[in-house]
């Protein structure tokens, strides 16, 4: 445990190194930065750290490693595994990089941006747009999460089936080591076999191997339309045939492919009721599918509707609505984007955020149903996701008129296990894009082969062999 008084001198030397109007001790100031954004977790810090250049966080790094001092960074603080907030201890220190937030350069010609980490993702969307360009990665909080998040976490979102998930949008970083050395591997490039790719160990580490304080990211060109449709099916297996189908007729121009089982779209129209149900009979399933057109978006439409045409003839889809403008178009995308807003309205629920290979999606759906069925009648599961690239929220309500809380303490432990024994079997993961955290690191370590975890821990220990680098999440 740290010395109460190297945490104090710990943060007079941090006051020294960044300001004092930077360095936050009082609770009044800190509380926002010590609770997770779903409120699972809340815990201490001596300090909550606001450098404002990287320069700025490698200094406060070598104080950590001189005093011995823990450190967790954080972003916009949107993470939904609890990975950037401390222990109960009040020895570890927060440093957010919300003032590293300047956009350093556009580079329309080579299809790049380069933004500090603390820059929001929806001002990373803006600056690519103002340059004529596409800056793909789109999820709920973009309005409050950071890059730097999103880079810590691999954060997938809505357009992954395209442009892959923030790993694939990013070609170089800046990082700050755990020995406190600025590391500038800011290079725009799409081809470099120079050795290790040292990149991609710092995406998805979630600040354990080192704080990424800037990053070079890829671009797009805009699209010149986007066509989207709601599409109505029988069953997970139904959307599987109809994904194969729009692949084949859409191929690349294919960006978004979003399963909602019916209860889910029932749960938004009961909390939500201007978001009706969107057809006249009940569904099993409704696929939320968008096309991004370079052409026109006449050839965006008439290609869209070649391909519910023949859905609907094969029998693929029972009922499907096209998007008649641009506000219809959003009202579609609300309606899933609702679906956790909803589920909060419904009372607590059991989440989860995995992966498994796309061909087992309807297996792993029914099975797992079905098994929690047999162990509590009555749950209700609210299924959807990203069926495009296999990452499914998982979630299990309490049966209608139960207490929410009595069956979170009384089944939630079980149903991890059925969900995440199901996951395992059918070869997936248990974190899709939202990352492990403090949430599921013990599960991690638990489905993980032994000589995986032991060359995850070989990597630690190379970078970080203090463990003050947001230590007890991802890795035990």
């Amino acid at each position: 445990m740290t010395d109460p008084t190297s945490a104090q001198a710990f943060v007079a030397a941090c006051r020294d190194a960044i300001g004092t109007a930077h360095v936050l001790t009082d609770s009044h100031d800190t509380a926002a930065f010590l609770t997770d954004w779903r409120r699972r977790y809340t815990g201490a810090a001596c300090a909550v750290l606001l450098p404002g250049t990287p320069q700025e966080v490698a200094a406060i790094v070598k104080l950590a490693v001189e005093y011995r001092i823990a450190i967790v960074p954080q972003g916009g603080n949107t993470g939904l595994a609890g990975g950037a907030t401390p222990d109960t201890s009040g020895a570890q220190a927060i440093v957010s990089l919300r003032r590293l937030n300047r956009v350093r350069d556009t580079d329309p010609h080579n299809n790049t941006i380069t933004v500090e980490a603390g820059v929001l993702l929806a001002d990373v969307q803006a600056r690519a747009d103002e340059a004529g360009r596409l800056f793909p990665l789109s999820l709920a909080a973009e309005g409050s999460c950071t890059i730097g998040g999103n880079l810590a976490t691999n954060a997938g979102g809505t357009g992954v089936l395209r442009y892959g998930n923030t790993r694939e949008l990013c070609l170089g970083l800046e990082v700050v080591t755990p020995q406190g050395e600025l590391w500038d591997g800011l290079r725009g490039l799409r081809k470099d076999n120079t050795g290790y790719d040292l990149r991609d160990l710092f995406i998805g580490a979630e600040g354990t191997l080192g704080i990424i304080t800037a990053a070079v990211m890829k671009l797009h060109p805009q699209p010149a339309a986007r066509v989207t449709a709601l599409a109505a099916l029988a069953s997970p297996h139904a959307a599987l045939d109809f994904l194969s189908l729009a692949q084949r007729f859409a191929g690349p121009l294919l960006t978004g492919f979003e399963l909602m089982s019916d209860f889910c779209v029932r749960l938004v129209g009961r909390h939500f009721p201007q978001m009706r149900y969107p057809f006249a009979e009940s569904h099993g399933q409704v696929v939320l599918l968008e096309l991004s057109d370079s052409e026109s978006e006449e050839h965006g439409r008439a290609l869209f509707e070649r391909l519910m045409e023949h859905a609907l003839e094969s029998g693929l889809v029972d009922d499907a609505v096209v998007a008649a403008n641009l506000a219809q178009s959003k009202a579609f995308w609300a309606m899933r984007e609702h679906i956790p807003l909803a589920q909060a309205e419904e009372g607590l629920n059991i989440k989860h955020d995995i992966a498994v290979p796309i061909s087992r999606i309807g297996h792993f759906i029914e099975e797992t149903d079905a098994a929690i069925a047999q162990f509590v009648p009555g749950a209700r599961m609210v299924t959807f996701g990203h069926l495009g690239d296999g990452n499914l929220h998982y979630n299990v309500q309490a049966p209608e008129g139960g207490d929410p809380k009595a069956f979170l303490k009384q089944y939630q432990s079980d149903i991890n296990t059925i969900v995440y024994d199901n996951v395992h079997r059918h070869r997936g993961s248990i974190s899709a894009e939202h990352g492990l955290g403090q949430l599921k690191v013990d599960e991690a370590m638990h489905y993980k082969q032994a000589v995986e975890v032991q060359m995850m821990k070989a990597v630690k220990r190379a970078f970080d062999p203090l463990n003050l680098m947001n230590p007890g999440k991802v890795i035990r």
